[in-house]
């Protein structure tokens, strides 16, 4: 193993640095100088490149030379031109099939198993709200059931308020209306969901009962409708909220986990702050532990639509038909048209995180984000928040800002998340437990209170990605089977929900 940098391929002419280099160090494996200091995880020339020269990074082309480039010279954003030029799509050319284990020999952990046969990795009761009009309501109503009152109900993981600023003032119809109404009903119906109110006023534009209709809810036991209007105002709700949930609690509470198969886990993948490791170690190892999961009958959902930009034909190569592959590239290009002429992530530019962290152009980092979900069939693309039902790997059409992906995917039916990040991200997400994956081991070391796993070790040389993903996999049954994860310990999550608001606004 070279101590100083990482090869990843023998065709590129980029390696990439493993921790801080100084100028004049020679990296006698490569046979380079370094003719510069070089910061952990940024890229190094290993040959002299002419100005045009494609630089090579995973043996795929991330940018070309914007002038001559020296070997042992650091690259980046001053010599490294971003152009995204055609790739060949491929569709279906790198999909094989997957050997599924024996229902007998599939891992299992401890899930509660509710009556339509799903199962949950979490147990919590909700108040959410058709509009923000209803936000304070929510939130006084959940309020009331606090550490104290709760301690009758062991076996409830909490009542918390989902509240949105969307639901009014935006069209009556069409798109916009009709992703908020799917995401709220997505939420009540997640198996981690085991009870919830759904509030409104009453004269928004989401209103309750079109909603209802659309998205076939009717009232239960376990979900109930409280209008303000109807109520009789902001106190009266409140009350008649607290009471509803009240009558929920002792059901909720009446569960056991028991052994279930790990094919009934859905993980959400996400990546955010990354950095120039994650598409190294975090990334790929992830990859890993989802082959894992799917062999197991499990599935996972891969999202963030512009961080795939530049390496989707890596994925429509996977793609189980034809079909499924046009779907992710007319995702696609539905961003590209939405987003023409804007200064965003599809059209070059990652976030000053991203590249402070060593991530040059989108190409680079969507080359490392498409390695999460590992190297099965891409058996469906999805839109926003659409229930996902297909097994294995699908992909969710989001935007890349975490909290509007991760809504999404947990409306489809994710019960856990998996969150890479290099440069330290902080998310959590109710109702759902988030493993947070450090890319880096001086992140995991300064950042211990919110990272979960250390995949810095694959940086470090004492694990390879196989090692590491097969800690990612254990460490999922541990976290679905009630082990609570760095965010879950902090209270992270609770203003975490945020549909993804497109569309027009008055």
């Amino acid at each position: 193993m070279n101590e100083y940098a990482i090869r990843l391929e023998k065709e590129d002419n980029v390696i990439i640095a493993r921790r801080e280099l100084k100028k004049g160090l020679v990296i006698e494996e490569e046979g380079v100088t370094l003719l510069e200091n070089i910061p952990a995880g940024y890229k190094i020339a290993t040959r002299s490149l002419k100005k045009g020269e494609a630089i090579r990074k995973y043996n795929t082309v991330i940018g070309y030379a914007s002038r001559d480039i020296q070997q042992g010279e650091m690259v980046h954003n001053h010599n490294d031109e971003f152009d995204a030029r055609g790739v060949d799509y491929a569709y279906g050319a790198d999909c094989h099939p997957v050997k599924l284990l024996p229902p007998e020999q599939r891992r299992t952990f401890l899930g509660i198993r509710r009556a339509d046969g799903r199962v949950a990795t979490r147990n919590y009761v909700g108040v959410l709200v058709c509009s923000n009009c209803a936000a304070t309501v929510a939130r006084k109503i959940t309020e009331h059931f606090n550490e104290e009152r709760m301690k009758a109900y062991p076996n409830v993981d909490g009542v918390v308020p989902f509240i949105t600023e969307l639901g009014c003032g935006m069209e009556q119809s069409g798109e916009p209306l009709a992703l908020l109404q799917r995401t709220l009903a997505g939420y009540i119906r997640n198996p981690n969901m085991a009870a919830s109110v759904l509030v409104a006023l009453g004269c928004e534009r989401n209103n309750i009962d079109k909603l209802m209709e659309a998205q076939n809810l009717q009232e239960t036991d376990t979900f109930k409708r409280l209008v303000i209007q109807e109520a009789g105002g902001t106190m009266a709700t409140i009350a008649q909220g607290i009471a509803l949930v009240e009558q929920m609690l002792p059901a909720a509470n009446d569960v056991k986990r028991e052994p279930c198969s790990a094919e009934h886990l859905m993980v959400a993948l996400e990546c955010g702050g990354s950095d120039g490791f994650s598409g190294l170690s975090a990334n790929p190892a992830l990859g890993k532990a989802m082959d894992i999961l799917v062999k197991n009958g499990g599935s996972c959902i891969h999202s963030e639509t512009t961080e795939i930009f530049g390496a989707e034909h890596i994925l429509t190569r996977r793609a189980v038909s034809e079909e499924v592959g046009r779907k992710l590239v007319d995702r696609l290009d539905w961003w590209r048209m939405q987003t023409k002429g804007r200064d965003c992530q599809i059209n070059g530019k990652v976030s000053p995180g991203n590249n402070k962290g060593g991530l040059t152009n989108v190409l680079e980092k969507s080359l490392g984000g498409v390695k999460k979900s590992g190297t099965t069939p891409l058996n469906e693309v999805y839109e926003y928040g659409y229930p996902v039902t297909t097994r294995g790997v699908c992909f969710m059409d989001t935007p890349g800002y975490d909290p509007i992906a991760s809504t999404g995917q947990i409306a489809g039916g994710a019960n856990l998340l998996c969150f890479t990040t290099g440069r330290g991200s902080c998310f959590g997400s109710v109702m759902v437990p988030v493993l947070k994956l450090a890319s880096n081991t001086p992140l995991y070391q300064h950042m211990e209170g919110d990272m979960d796993i250390n995949c810095g070790a694959v940086i470090d040389g004492e694990k390879d990605l196989e090692q590491m993903g097969s800690e990612i996999f254990e460490k999922i049954l541990e976290v679905a089977s009630g082990r609570k994860t760095k965010s879950e310990d902090l209270g992270v999550g609770e203003s975490e929900f945020t549909p993804w608001p497109i569309g027009v606004f008055a």
